[in-house]
C-alpha cells in the first residue's frame, strides 16, 4: 500500500452518481483505494451527505446501496470532540470543509482529495483534486 488518502464527499459523490466530466479520475482513485494500492479514509459526516444526495435523486434502496460501498471500500473517521472543536475553531465559512480537513489530519492522511482545494487553503495536508493527485502519481 502506498499513500493514504482522505476523499472529499464531492469526490465520492462524483463516483456513486457517475458525475461528469469528474467521474473518470474520481473512480480511478477509488479503484486505487478499492485494491488496496492506496489507504482511503472518509469522514463519517460523508455517508450522510452521499445518502442524502442519492435518496434525493433516486430510491432509498440505492442511497443504501450506496452506503454499503463506501463502508465496504473506506475507512471512516469518527467525528470525535477533538476534529469537531478544531472544525469550529477554524472559523472557516464553510463548517462542513473545516470537518473534512480535520478529519483527515486526524486520521493521518497525507492527501486530502478534493475538487475545490481552494476552500482549504492553508491546509496541514496537501490539497488536490482528483486529476492533480493522478498526475502526481503518474510522476512519481
Amino acid at each position: 500500500m502506498s499513500g493514504h488518502v482522505f476523499l472529499d464527499t464531492n469526490v465520492l459523490l462524483d463516483v456513486l452518481a457517475r458525475r461528469a466530466p469528474f467521474y473518470t479520475a474520481a473512480q480511478k482513485i477509488w479503484t486505487l483505494v478499492e485494491s488496496g494500492e492506496l489507504r482511503g479514509s472518509v469522514s463519517a459526516i460523508s455517508f450522510n451527505n452521499c445518502y442524502y444526495i442519492v435518496r434525493k435523486y433516486g430510491a432509498r434502496a440505492a442511497a443504501e446501496e450506496a452506503l454499503r460501498l463506501l463502508r465496504g471500500v473506506f475507512e471512516p473517521v469518527d467525528l470525535t470532540a477533538h476534529v469537531l472543536d478544531r472544525a469550529i475553531d477554524a472559523g472557516w465559512n464553510d463548517f462542513e470543509d473545516a470537518i473534512q480537513l480535520y478529519s483527515a489530519v486526524h486520521a493521518g492522511a497525507t492527501t486530502l482529495i478534493t475538487r475545490n482545494p481552494a476552500d482549504f487553503s492553508g491546509a496541514a495536508v496537501s490539497v488536490l483534486t482528483p486529476v492533480e493527485f493522478l498526475a502526481q502519481r503518474e510522476v512519481g
